[in-house]
């Protein structure tokens, strides 16, 4: 296949005009994540493929539509360049001289499924209205998938409702492209104006409603990098909102050209945002918190954290392998078929796989486990079990913990039991707490090393740099080997950033490495761990506000300030 050719298919392609929403990927519909799971092309700007492209399928083509440097046009209408999702994908180059309109037909008439994703909604794409044009009249069918457009998401996420009880009207204005009759119009009206504009361009729309006719101490909110924990929000007025930003040190700046949606109106709730700004005021908002555990084992810990509005950055400390000597773990599960056990505990992820690889080394399935009773240590390793086939019998009610287990497990009954052994494959490090509990219990245990773990390689060196220099808000430590092992690939935490540790012994860990601990879990969870963050990041949002002061992460503070040890 040659770099400028598409790969053939059906005669006829088939194009999804997609609106990808204001920038929160949790904000795509369902539809949209269905088109984009069968497209074979996507054609997006930078940002929107960075919310659309996650629920690709490997192998899909990507085209992003950003203008050159020195294009001053508006995003989507500069030369496309052709990139890829993954090593799979298929790179194809685009001629200077086609512009999106052009690739999208091409991609369709090779007989492709192409998702044309634009920023908010596609009916308010004046561009994507003019490639719709396209496609019809040359007969390439295709269909609309609306998104959430910006001028309301973003107003929502900022905590200022666009209409009130009486039903002010509401008016939406694009700045760059309002003409004088279009000012004129929203200037005479009373109701609520949503203006899109530019930073850098705020207070002359402003100037332009002013001139209009609105009075100069209407209230205005200005939002920048909506619905993103990046997300920023100005209340000001029509008058004072340009000293506004230059207070907030804001203007000027070199990206004072990234869009903003700014709301104007006496009845726009302006006033009112302190109560209603439910996002910006998560405990972590745009926290960046670093989760030294891999993506696997860090997933339902990440979607806590986004919960309270932080970004999760997972940093693997610890690398598996499989034991150096083998011979126990296969003795151990050709028992398992024999029937040599009553039981088999589970007491992670890892162990869960390490079991399962050996069945499928020796063409086993979770057909094997019939007759065994199975216990998993905790929610997370439990799923990991569903996810091979095997309901665990036993998971502990209360704590998920090895003590937690072996507060439900059940004594050893010589009437009831007719086997009185355990299997328990595991860490080359775990701990002797299980083992010992159940042999009090009257069990006989095979502890059985199923895996090694090993200190993993060291993160890239911008990762380290943030570690070492204050770019991370928090770092959550979930046990002893993760201080150690962060510590020791990546360096120590700057002294800015808020320590968490999951339990006294790890507390005691980073203490011995310098590290001052500002937050410990109340119990042996990470769950809990993330709650108890939150409520620290809550209680320092509070104080600040208390205070009169900025709300401020901790990544923002003056380098070498000294920090307050606060345990929670």
């Amino acid at each position: 296949m040659s770099p400028t050719t598409l790969p053939a298919g059906p005669e006829h392609g088939h194009v999804t005009f997609l609106g990808a929403g204001p920038g929160d990927p949790g904000l795509l519909t369902l539809r949209a994540v269905e088109a984009l799971a069968n497209a074979d092309v996507l054609v997006a700007e930078h940002q929107v493929l960075d919310v659309v492209r996650v629920h690709a399928k490997p192998g899909v083509a990507v085209v992003n539509t950003d203008p050159g440097p020195s294009s001053d046009r508006h995003p989507g209408t500069g030369t496309p360049q052709l990139t890829v999702v993954d090593g799979t994908s298929t790179t194809v180059a685009a001629p200077a001289e086609r512009d999106a309109a052009h690739l999208v037909m091409e991609a369709a008439r090779g007989g492709r499924r192409v998702v044309r994703a634009v920023s908010g909604d596609p009916g308010l794409d004046a561009y994507a209205a003019e490639e719709m044009l396209a496609c019809a009249a040359a007969g390439v069918p295709f269909e609309v998938v609306p998104g959430v457009a910006a001028a309301v998401g973003v107003p929502a996420y900022a905590g200022v409702p666009l209409r009130d009880a009486e039903g002010a009207d509401v008016r939406f204005v694009d700045a760059r492209t309002a003409s004088d009759r279009c000012w004129t119009e929203v200037g005479a009206s009373d109701g609520t104006v949503v203006v899109s504009t530019t930073l850098d361009s705020v207070a002359a729309a402003a100037g332009e409603l002013v001139a209009a006719g609105r009075k100069p101490d209407t209230p205005m909110t200005v939002t920048v990098a909506g619905t993103t924990t990046r997300q920023r929000t100005w209340t000001a007025t029509l008058g004072t909102i340009a000293q506004t930003l230059k207070q907030a040190k804001v203007l000027p700046s070199p990206e004072g050209g990234q869009p903003v949606i700014a709301v104007v109106g006496e009845r726009s709730a302006a006033a009112r945002r302190e109560k209603l700004s439910w996002f910006e005021s998560k405990p972590l908002f745009g926290w960046k918190v670093l989760v030294p555990r891999t993506k696997e084992q860090a997933a339902s810990l990440s979607d806590q954290l986004r919960s309270y509005g932080a970004v999760p950055h997972e940093v693997p400390t610890i690398a598996v392998e499989p034991p150096r000597t083998p011979q126990q773990m296969e003795r151990a599960v050709k028992g398992l078929v024999t029937g040599r056990y009553e039981w088999i505990a589970f007491t992670s992820v890892n162990a869960v796989k390490a079991v399962r690889e050996k069945f499928e080394e020796y063409g086993l399935d979770a057909r094997a486990f019939a007759g065994i009773k199975v216990a998993a240590v905790g929610e997370q390793t439990a799923k990991a079990l569903i996810a091979f086939g095997v309901k665990p019998d036993l998971v502990p009610s209360g704590e998920q913990s090895a003590a937690g287990l072996l507060e439900d497990w059940p004594p050893y009954d010589p009437v009831f039991d007719p086997i009185d052994r355990v299997f328990l494959p595991r860490a080359d490090i775990a701990t002797e707490t299980l083992v010992a509990g159940l042999i009090e219990l009257g069990w006989e245990v095979d502890d059985v090393t199923a895996y090694r773990t090993v200190r993993a390689s060291p993160p890239p060196a911008e990762t380290r740099e943030a570690i070492k220099g204050g770019g991370f808000d928090a770092v959550l430590f979930t046990s002893s080997s993760t201080v150690r092992n962060l510590v020791g690939i990546a360096g120590k935490p700057h002294n800015v950033t808020v320590i968490a540790c999951i339990g006294p012994a790890t507390a005691k860990t980073a203490e011995e490495h310098g590290l001052r601990v500002d937050v410990m879990a109340p119990e042996p969870s990470v769950h809990k761990l993330a709650e108890a963050l939150a409520d620290f990041g809550m209680k320092r949002r509070l104080a600040a506000l208390e205070a009169g002061d900025p709300v401020t992460r901790p990544s923002e503070r003056r380098p070498g300030a000294r920090r307050r040890r606060t345990t929670t």
